[in-house]
């Protein structure tokens, strides 16, 4: 794979003279590693990959895009789901692996300010190493990036406690789809002066602008965290082991997921099953113990959840090793079932609804897919379930996805019986998009269009995710 002819020596000299000669590929092994994220419908394409360091390096290459009419496909960590991230029409990516930098600390404020590219992992790490918490997370943690975690409102983990990421930015720096520099509320706590744009770009999947630096809200560390894993009978114990602990206990987490999931991750080898009961499904809870009457009213729901006939077996974490080792039978699932090449459904409801919602996708599932296998998991304590189907070996790639997408239809009918969402927390996309009509109405879909072509008026920021104008 070559530049195309399209990228002329002029383009490409303006964009080496604004970053440098060093910082703008066009070979075929980086088209190709930047071209993509985790999502595998789609295949890349790009003409040439760019590393900025700093936002006037972004606003000029946006402005370059611009006046050569030249898409742009923003790139954070590539671990996207919904193949938002993926140049697959000749786009200039632009990579924030350079802006990777935490620019000011401010402990008054429990705030730090940083740079797009910082991996998550490096964000929690330095909120940890400075006496606080950064709250958001997730399996792909250790690659993702900030910037991708705020186009997408990614949620993960902890959102039953913690919220999304929404919930931890205090303002945002972003370069519009114009080549406008905004910097957006600029990390206060109160600021009533209008529209709240920071958050038309949290979610926005790069299509507004690229988001170039972030001020985040910290909290205070957790202390002495317990996980318990449960095994139940059947979906319907799911939901009244949640009511039973969330009573009485401030959950942390509350996640879900079925014995296949589970039998994938011990296929790994890196860790064992919890005890000795095998069970259809199970639950992953965990909480701040710092005193001994929380532990003591967790062993006495435990015990009530056992005779109500709720939960066939539990096991409770003894050590640290251990509470890692229990939260890796949910966290390496997606890893452990990538080699299968999965078709992910990522979709929520209101927590009131999860018990009939997923005795209807059940169903559905049950009736279209009877010979494949079916991975269960996702955060049901916060409404959302990730269904994951696996390609059989004997059918390719392509009739796979095809006879998936033919009952996406029903799936995602009943997601719109419950005033659902088809994308809790992957984004939409190219893999959703089709399908957003189910979530949002025709009227909010005009206003979205709108929107766009305020902050992006020649639709050169990732043009064909979320929507087409």
């Amino acid at each position: 794979m070559n530049a195309p002819v399209n990228l002329s020596a002029d383009f490409l000299n303006t964009i080496r003279s604004i970053v440098g000669e060093q910082r703008v590929k066009t070979d075929t092994d980086t088209l190709l590693t930047w071209g993509k994220d985790h999502t595998k419908h789609f295949a890349p394409d790009p003409s040439v990959v760019v590393f900025p360091a700093t936002t006037e390096e972004v606003a000029a290459l946006v402005k370059v895009a611009n006046e050569f009419n030249i898409a742009i496909t923003p790139s954070g960590g590539r671990t996207g789901l919904s193949a938002g991230a993926v140049a697959a029409n000749g786009e200039m990516v632009i990579s924030t692996d350079r802006m990777n930098k935490v620019l000011n600390f401010y402990p008054a404020d429990r705030m730090v300010h940083v740079q797009a590219g910082i991996i998550t992992e490096q964000l929690q790490n330095f909120a940890k190493e400075n006496g606080f918490y950064y709250p958001v997370d997730f399996a792909s943690s250790g690659s993702s990036q900030i910037g991708g975690n705020i186009g997408t409102n990614a949620g993960g983990i902890k959102v039953i406690k913690y919220g999304m990421t929404r919930n931890w930015i205090l303002g945002l720096t972003v370069v519009t789809g114009k080549g406008d520099v905004l910097h957006l509320n600029k990390g206060m706590i109160k600021n009533a002066t209008g529209y709240a744009l920071q958050h038309l770009f949290i979610g926005g999947e790069g299509t507004l602008g690229i988001v170039t630096e972030a001020e985040i809200k910290l909290e205070r560390q957790p202390h002495d965290l317990q996980v318990m894993v449960l095994g139940v009978p059947d979906f319907d114990a799911v939901m009244p082991v949640l009511h039973a602990f969330q009573s009485k206990i401030d959950l942390t987490a509350f996640e879900f997921f079925g014995e296949l999931s589970m039998q994938k991750v011990l296929d790994n080898g890196h860790v064992q099953r919890p005890f000795e009961t095998q069970c259809p499904f199970y639950v992953l809870l965990e909480f701040e113990a710092p005193y001994e009457p929380i532990m003591d009213k967790a062993m006495e729901i435990f015990e009530h959840c056992m005779e109500q006939g709720w939960v066939l077996d539990g096991v409770m974490s003894q050590s640290l090793d251990q509470l890692h080792n229990l939260w890796r039978l949910r966290e390496d699932i997606s890893e452990s079932i990538a080699p299968f090449t999965p078709y992910k459904n990522d979709i929520s409801v209101l927590i009131t609804h999860v018990p009939a919602f997923i005795k209807e996708i059940d169903a559905i599932v049950q009736e279209n897919y009877p010979d494949f296998e079916i991975c269960w998991f996702g955060h049901i304590g916060d409404g959302n379930l990730h269904l994951n189907i696996l390609k059989p070996e004997d059918l390719s790639k392509d009739e796979f996805f095809a006879k998936c997408q033919i009952v996406n239809k029903h799936v995602f009918d009943t997601v719109k019986k419950y005033n659902g969402s088809i994308s809790a927390e992957h984004g939409v996309g190219m893999t959703k998009k089709p399908y957003l009509g189910y979530t949002r109405s025709a009227e909010e879909i005009a206003y979205m269009k709108a929107l766009k072509q305020v902050f992006d008026p020649n639709d050169i920021m990732n043009p064909g995710k979320l929507f087409d104008l």
